[in-house]
C-alpha cells in the first residue's frame, strides 16, 4: 500500500509483539540527510556553467519514493531540476501550505575553507559544508518530517506542498519563477508558504529571541553601460567611457540612502527596546543604531534593512592598456525597501548621469506580510513548546527568497528555519561565507519544531 492510501498508524502497529521495529524519529535521520545533500556539488554560478541540481534532485526523489511517496521531478532546462510533492491533509476545506527550499548553492573556493566544502564533515558538533545554512539544513528537516508522515501515517490538517527548487541563488528564473509560470497547478489551493532565513535564535541582552522573517527587500541587479569614443591611450579624450562609468559607479556606490523604517522593522525595534530598556525613537538614527547593535551578529542583516542599498559588484572595460574602449560596463546589486522600488530606480538613473544607460539584469519584488494570523501563532507556539519562554519577533531580510515568485500566485510567504543556536556562533556570516556550518543539535531542534508545527497548523 502506498503512503497516500495509508491510514494513521503508530510507529509499531502491525508487527508481532516482541518483534517491534520502531521507525526512526525525523530528528534521528536529519543529520545524515543533510550530510548526504551537502555532498552534492550544486554550485550555481549564475551563467549556466555549474553542475545543476539534477543529481541532488534525484537523491531527494529516492528519499521520498523509498517511503512510499510519489513525488515529481521536472526541469526548466537540462540539469536544472525541481522536485515537488503534495501531501494530502485531513481537512480538504483548508487551504494548502507550501513548504519550499532550494538545492542549489553559491560556489565555494576550497582553498579558503578549513574543510572540503562538499565533504559534509562533522566537526566540533557542527556539520560543515557549502549549503549547511543556505539551505540544505532546512531541506533535510523538511524531508525528514515528510518521510515520517509516510512511515507512520500521520497527516497534517491541510495539504502540504513540498517543493525543492532549482536556481534560487541566481534569482530563481530557472526554478521558482519557472514553476510559477509553467506549473502553477503544483500550488493549487495554497495560500501560505514557509521557507528560508528566519526562525533562528539570537541573544538580546541575555534573552533568547527568535527572528521570524516577515519581509524582504526588493531586488534589482542592474547593468550600467557607458558609451564613449574609442582612441589611443596616449591622446586626450574627453569622451572616455571608462571615466564616465567610474563616475557613475562612485556616485551610486557612495549614495546616502534615507532612513526608511517599514512596519516590520518598527515592530522589531520596538521589541528590542522592550527587552533592553533602550529607547526607540523613529526619528533618532543614533538610537536606532544602538538598538540594532543590541542584536549582536544579526545586526548585519537588520542594519541593511533600514535603508535601500546599492553596491557595485562588477566592472568590465577594454582589451589593452593603451586602447581607450568605446564601451564600459558595471553591475550593481540594489536592494530596495519594499514599496519604494520606482523611486529608487528613478534615483539610480539620475546618479548614473548622462551617457550611462541603466539596464535590467534581474528584477524582483519586495515583500512585507503581517506578523499575525493562525500560521504565525502556530509557528510561535511550536517554538515555545521546544524552548519555553523564548521571545519571537519579526524582521526583514535584506536579501531575497523564492517567496518572491510565489507571491505572484497570491501566496503569503514567511521565513522560518527554526534553529536554536549557540550565542557565540556568528550565524549571519555563514550565509555565502567561508566555513559554512550548522550545529548538529540545532538541526535536531529545528526538525522537532517543524514536525510540531505541521502537526498543529
Amino acid at each position: 500500500m502506498g503512503a497516500r492510501e495509508q491510514g494513521l498508524t503508530s510507529r509499531t502497529e502491525g508487527v508481532v509483539p516482541g518483534d517491534e521495529v520502531v521507525s526512526p524519529r525525523p530528528e534521528d535521520e536529519v543529520v545524515q540527510i543533510c550530510r548526504d545533500l551537502l555532498r552534492f556539488d550544486t554550485s550555481n554560478f549564475g551563467d549556466g556553467a555549474g553542475p545543476g541540481e539534477r543529481a541532488a534532485a534525484e537523491h531527494v526523489m529516492t528519499l521520498l519514493t523509498e517511503v512510499g511517496w510519489e513525488p515529481e521531478i521536472f526541469e526548466s532546462r537540462p540539469g536544472r531540476a525541481t522536485v515537488a510533492l503534495r501531501v494530502p491533509g485531513t481537512d480538504p476545506t483548508r487551504p494548502a501550505l507550501v513548504l519550499h527550499g532550494h538545492t542549489d548553492v553559491v560556489p565555494a573556493a576550497a582553498h579558503d575553507w578549513s574543510v572540503d566544502p562538499f565533504a559534509a564533515e562533522v566537526r566540533d558538533g557542527l556539520v560543515w559544508g557549502r549549503g549547511a545554512v543556505d539551505m540544505k539544513d532546512m531541506d533535510a528537516m523538511m524531508i525528514a518530517v515528510v518521510r515520517d508522515m509516510a512511515r507512520t501515517g500521520w497527516r497534517p490538517a491541510r495539504d502540504v506542498v513540498l517543493v525543492l527548487f532549482a536556481d534560487e541563488e541566481a534569482g530563481g528564473r530557472l526554478g521558482s519563477h519557472w514553476a510559477v509560470e509553467h506549473r502553477p497547478d503544483i500550488f493549487e489551493g495554497a495560500t501560505e508558504a514557509i521557507s528560508e532565513v528566519g526562525g533562528y535564535s539570537v541573544e538580546v541582552d541575555g534573552r533568547r529571541v527568535y527572528l521570524l522573517q516577515t519581509a524582504e527587500k526588493g531586488l534589482a541587479w542592474l547593468r550600467l553601460v557607458a558609451d564613449g569614443t574609442a582612441g589611443h591611450g596616449s591622446q586626450t579624450n574627453p569622451d572616455n567611457a571608462v571615466t564616465r562609468l567610474a563616475g557613475a559607479v562612485h556616485r551610486i556606490g557612495r549614495h546616502a540612502w534615507p532612513l526608511e523604517l517599514t512596519g516590520t522593522v518598527r515592530e522589531l525595534l520596538t521589541g528590542v527596546a522592550d527587552l533592553t530598556g533602550l529607547p526607540f525613537d523613529p526619528e533618532d538614527p543614533e538610537g536606532i543604531d544602538r538598538l540594532v547593535e543590541a542584536l549582536g551578529t544579526t545586526r548585519r542583516f537588520v542594519g541593511a534593512t533600514l535603508r535601500t542599498g546599492s553596491n557595485p559588484t562588477q566592472l568590465d572595460a577594454g582589451y589593452k592598456a593603451n586602447v581607450i574602449p568605446s564601451t564600459a560596463t558595471a553591475a550593481v546589486d540594489v536592494r530596495a525597501i519594499p514599496g519604494t522600488e520606482e523611486t529608487v530606480m528613478s534615483t539610480l538613473r539620475e546618479l548614473a548621469g548622462p551617457g550611462v544607460r541603466v539596464e535590467n539584469i534581474n528584477l524582483d519584488v519586495g515583500l512585507e506580510v503581517p506578523f499575525d494570523g493562525e500560521l504565525v501563532d502556530h509557528m510561535v507556539a511550536a517554538l515555545d513548546a521546544e524552548d519555553p519562554g523564548a521571545t519571537v519577533l519579526p524582521y526583514m531580510l535584506s536579501a531575497g527568497t523564492d517567496n518572491k515568485a510565489l507571491s505572484k500566485l497570491g501566496i503569503t510567504g514567511y521565513g522560518f528555519v527554526p534553529l536554536l543556536l549557540p550565542p557565540e556562533l556568528d550565524f549571519p556570516a555563514m550565509f555565502h561565507g567561508v566555513d559554512e556550518r550548522v550545529p548538529v543539535e540545532s538541526l535536531k531542534f529545528g526538525t522537532r519544531v517543524l514536525e510540531r508545527l505541521l502537526r498543529t497548523c
